[in-house]
């Protein structure tokens, strides 16, 4: 007769085989450990990563260069609006900069140019005049167009009580008034005949336009910097298509009566 002891080293090892085998069977040739599991693993953990993660990872310089002059430009557009309030740094200017604004407005220069063609007997005036009309309209023109292509928000720092605006003067870039400012002082520049410290006056006031724009906070400065260069090539464009007797015989004969 089997002894107890015997009996029980019996079922432990039958029990014991059946459940190594039960774990053998479960794991199975894909199991973790395999070493087919283990090249696997490795060959996906070395597949390259997607195109879009690559360019996440390695953005190109020139997107770095071009985030990091729009930090500048806001950084130093917010230290600079020392006039965008009352409660601001020099915010006792702030009457003064606002009539710095009016005088690069645009209906101050519209309405100032028509009322010289009709008050004018000159046919070299009317001449003048009726260009800086056409220069004023163009420039309205192609600062709306460009502000409503490029939509680019006002600085948050800005207070909307601007002197006479219109839907497109919600957007920031680029300064109207730094264009209109840099356009009419090379017009004025080129056709008046202005001595010397009058001259300087003229290019002083179309930089002060300017400057008053971030002062005010109403602009960034890359919106009065391309401002002023849009407005001083824009004169070119005038001067290329100037308008003359010769050219445009019916306009000039309508302003003659």
């Amino acid at each position: 007769m089997p002894s107890p002891r015997s009996s029980r080293e019996r079922r432990a090892g039958s029990s014991g085989r059946l459940e190594f085998l039960s774990l053998v069977s479960q794991r199975g040739p894909g199991a973790p450990d395999s070493p087919a599991r283990r090249k696997e693993s490795g060959s996906s953990a070395t597949a390259p990563l997607p195109e879009e993660d690559c360019m996440k990872l390695n953005p190109s310089f020139l997107g770095i260069a071009l985030s990091s002059l729009l930090a500048i430009d806001l950084w130093a557009s917010k230290r600079l609006g020392v006039c965008a309030g009352e409660g601001s740094a020099w915010g006792s200017a702030r009457p003064l900069m606002k009539v710095i604004e009016v005088s690069g407005h645009g209906i101050p220069w519209l309405l100032g140019t028509f009322y010289g063609l009709c008050q004018s007997d000159s046919s070299a005036t009317r001449e003048v005049l009726l260009n800086l009309l056409f220069a004023l309209l163009l420039d309205l023109v192609l600062v709306a167009v460009v502000k409503g292509l490029v939509k680019r928000r006002r600085p948050t720092h800005n207070k909307m009580d601007m002197f006479v605006t219109i839907s497109v003067d919600k957007y920031s870039f680029p300064s109207g008034h730094a264009t209109r400012a840099a356009l009419v002082c090379r017009f004025i520049l080129h056709h008046l005949v202005l001595a010397v410290p009058l001259r300087v006056l003229v290019v002083l006031w179309a930089l002060i336009v300017g400057v008053s724009r971030v002062m005010l906070g109403r602009h960034n400065v890359t919106d009065v910097l391309f401002g002023l260069l849009l407005g001083y090539a824009l004169y070119s464009v005038v001067e290329y298509c100037w308008l003359s007797p010769l050219s445009a015989p019916a306009l000039f004969a309508l302003w003659s009566h």
